[in-house]
């Protein structure tokens, strides 16, 4: 199943992708509601012209890196080595959901930063409650999988990480986060062959197999449950793939690029840089 959150005169409304013709499911509640209740389907129908939002809202983002390929792609170009810590814990950081933006919409581009990057990842929604799972049974607590452009603001982000509080405000303003076009349910995603790649103006940039994954979206998942329950629609990030930012490649997104997001069943997110503030409205170091 493909389901989709797209707007409606009353609000957001769930449907489902069949072919390209988004069909209401007859559930009166938002993405999350529909997860937690079961995916209940009342009844159909079909939905012209509809326009696709954010496929959800999530409760938080959980995002990882989990590529080896992004990371030593970054660090060389940082002129450092991969912590060897990296390699037996699967590290996280925890945020908001209220930054999502969805498919088809502007970038916006922070008044802060000068210099904007997109990131490549693949991103599980949690279906059920779950708690101290072990990573081989941990898929089980998977409702789909969907596309996440995780933008960042690589200058801010420089200065941000010798402070040794995470990615903060690099990573965090209104619409920092896109997801979609769709969720994809568990039981379509075939992970060892689902392959993710980034477009920017139409030229590949970048992408990888979620096989090359060093930790695995079972690691992922049982790390972070470890003495903590996770909850129907909160999102856990696999990180960059593979060659899935500009950072990795020293190339840099610029206002008005159309930045695509592709992975197999999942579709494309396709969404447009938006305007930079004039460096006379950017606020200054201090």
């Amino acid at each position: 199943m493909r389901y989709v959150t797209y707007e409606s005169p009353a609000g957001p409304r769930v449907g489902r992708l069949d072919g390209d013709t988004v069909l209401d499911v007859g559930f009166d509640g938002d993405m999350v509601a529909f997860i937690e209740a079961g995916a209940p389907i009342a009844a159909e129908r079909a939905v012209p012209g509809a326009r696709l939002l954010a496929p959800l809202v999530p409760r938080s983002f959980r995002d990882f890196l989990a590529f080896e390929g992004h990371l030593l792609n970054a660090y060389r170009n940082l002129g450092r080595e991969v912590p060897a810590e990296w390699y037996d814990v699967p590290v996280f950081y925890r945020s908001t959901g209220t930054t999502v933006i969805g498919p088809d919409t502007v970038l916006p581009w922070p008044s802060y930063s000068a210099q904007l990057d997109h990131e490549l990842e693949l991103a599980a929604v949690v279906g059920r409650p779950c708690r101290d799972v072990r990573a081989e049974d941990a898929l089980d607590c998977v409702f789909g999988f969907t596309i996440w452009n995780d933008v960042s603001a690589r200058d801010v982000q420089r200065r941000e990480l010798p402070i040794g509080m995470g990615p903060a405000k690099a990573k965090e303003w209104d619409g920092s986060n896109a997801l979609g076009p769709c969720i994809v349910t568990s039981d379509e995603v075939d992970l060892a062959t689902l392959e993710l790649e980034v477009r920017v103006n139409g030229e590949r940039w970048g992408g990888d197999r979620i096989s090359a994954m060093h930790h695995t979206f079972g690691d992922l998942i049982a790390y972070a449950a470890q003495d903590q329950t996770l909850l129907p629609g909160e999102v856990l990030g696999s990180g960059t793939a593979t060659g899935g930012s500009g950072l990795e490649l020293d190339r840099w997104i610029q206002p008005g690029d159309v930045i695509e997001m592709e992975a197999g069943p999942i579709g494309v997110l396709r969404n447009t840089v938006g305007t930079r503030s004039t460096p006379s409205t950017q606020r200054k170091d201090h």
